[in-house]
């Protein structure tokens, strides 16, 4: 965004709020829809959570303190309530997060929304297959393209930390993904240093 403080000072003024806060729901809907997708897996879920963060966002926003830029805040608040929707499900069932992440992964093929193809239902297999830290950053990185100042912005982890947990996914993936015979599809893993 060109001029993030003045449309930060719109989103704060009592004339000018509901006009920038449609803007920003325009701007950002879809990126943050997807970001929370690939937590709670479902559409149906995505839907609800992507609603409580919008809530949580227009509720927040006098209370943005600019120390990042507004989607990296707004990022945040998806994953926590992506996290607080995962957490009151897994208290529903007695069952881990990571057990959650792959009942939800199972019911993927059903999920009329789901319109990937082969290939990426096999990466979604083998992303299954780690745990839900490198999951969740593999995801912030390959998917959402953050860099990973912003993810331990988001994440509150120390930036040498999540590179290591990335690189360490993308061996994993690597490795595993020629045990699902995907040796003539190509899959290109982000693996530059930014």
């Amino acid at each position: 965004m060109a001029n993030e403080s003045e449309f930060i000072a719109q989103l704060i003024s009592e004339t000018d709020r509901d006009k920038a806060f449609n803007k920003l729901i325009d701007l950002y809907q879809v990126r943050l829809y997807w970001h929370i997708r690939k937590l709670v897996i479902t559409h149906e879920n995505a839907d609800d959570v992507l609603q409580n963060t919008f809530i949580r966002v227009y509720k927040g926003l006098s209370k943005f303190s600019g120390q990042s830029a507004l989607y990296t805040w707004m990022y945040k608040i998806a994953y926590n309530e992506s996290i607080r929707f995962i957490e009151q499900n897994k208290n529903k069932q007695s069952i881990s997060i990571e057990d959650v992440s792959d009942k939800y992964l199972n019911s993927l093929l059903e999920d009329s929304f789901f319109e990937g193809e082969a290939l990426q239902l096999k990466l979604q297999t083998v992303l299954s297959g780690l745990n839900y830290k490198q999951r969740q950053i593999f995801n912030m990185k390959y998917y959402d393209d953050l860099k990973f100042h912003e993810m331990a912005t988001i994440l509150e982890m120390k930036e040498s930390t999540i590179k290591t947990i990335y690189y360490n996914a993308v061996k994993f993936i690597e490795s595993n993904i020629e045990t699902l015979d995907l040796k003539n599809d190509v899959i290109i893993l982000n693996t530059t240093h930014s």
